[in-house]
């Protein structure tokens, strides 16, 4: 019997069979859980494609976190397929190209204002739409990046990610007494196809391998997408407001 054995879990992101949405949504259900996946627009035909290759193909439902008609559908989309939702990830992040790769000085507010709806407010509103669907309690995911410092080229989307970061702790301050839990799981770099939109991601690599204490490989998500299926699970009944990281250790390591 799995550690989510009859949970139900709302997967976003899922995009390629490398990335580590799919991995939790692949180990979710390898531990005993409903999962259902969200796409939008043009992406969705490929979510659909790549949610065959789970072990049992699972529902894609329709949302852009960005569109609030979708959010306010949110709820009666998952209950055509599940009556409620125990954990939700939230795998979402976008910076226009103009807001990495060095530019951080000449960056555009409409630009910065992309990278923090889509990849920091909308774990609020991705919390808040599920929000009817959790039966007495639930679980609230998401994917970080360390943005305790400066990294080279990622620019605002480490802000972005900074913004995420206080917004898990203050959903988890508000919606506490009603058993929602909220954490971040902070992974080391992974070469997935957002990794490929990052100018030099390859400075990335290059840094973790240098100084990570634990072996590094940008090629696995499987440890990140574990430390989600965890937090997602009951084995971390009091835990929120937390950000685990997953880098090997990198994090708690001087210069």
């Amino acid at each position: 019997m799995g550690i989510l054995q009859g949970k139900n879990i709302l997967v976003t992101g899922v995009l390629t069979d490398g990335s580590i949405a799919f991995h939790i949504a692949k180990i979710a259900q390898e531990q005993g859980a409903n999962v259902l996946l969200s796409s939008y627009g043009r992406v969705m035909s490929l979510t659909t494609r790549i949610s065959g290759r789970l072990p049992q193909p699972a529902p894609v439902i329709e949302l852009d976190v960005t569109n609030q008609e979708h959010l306010d559908a949110l709820s009666g989309r998952v209950k055509e397929h599940l009556p409620h939702l125990d954990g939700v990830v939230h795998s979402i992040g976008f910076a226009p190209e103009a807001a990495l790769g060095g530019n951080f000085l000449n960056t555009a507010w409409e630009d910065v204002a992309t990278a923090v709806h889509v990849s920091a407010y909308s774990l609020k509103s991705l919390t808040m739409a599920a929000r009817p669907l959790f039966n007495g309690g639930g679980s609230v995911v998401g994917l970080d990046f360390d943005a305790t410092v400066a990294w080279p080229k990622y620019d605002w989307m480490g802000v972005a990610k900074a913004a995420l970061e206080s917004t898990s702790r203050y959903l988890a301050r508000d919606l506490g007494a009603e058993n929602i839990r909220v954490n971040l799981v902070a992974a080391g770099p992974i070469r997935t196809m957002a990794a490929k939109s990052i100018p030099g991601f390859d400075e990335f690599e290059k840094v973790w391998n240098e100084r990570s204490p634990l072996e590094w490989d940008v090629t696995d998500p499987v440890p990140a997408a574990q430390a989600v299926v965890a937090l997602l699970s009951d084995w971390f009944p009091k835990t929120t407001g937390e950000i685990v990281h997953v880098d090997g250790g990198l994090h708690a390591m001087g210069a």
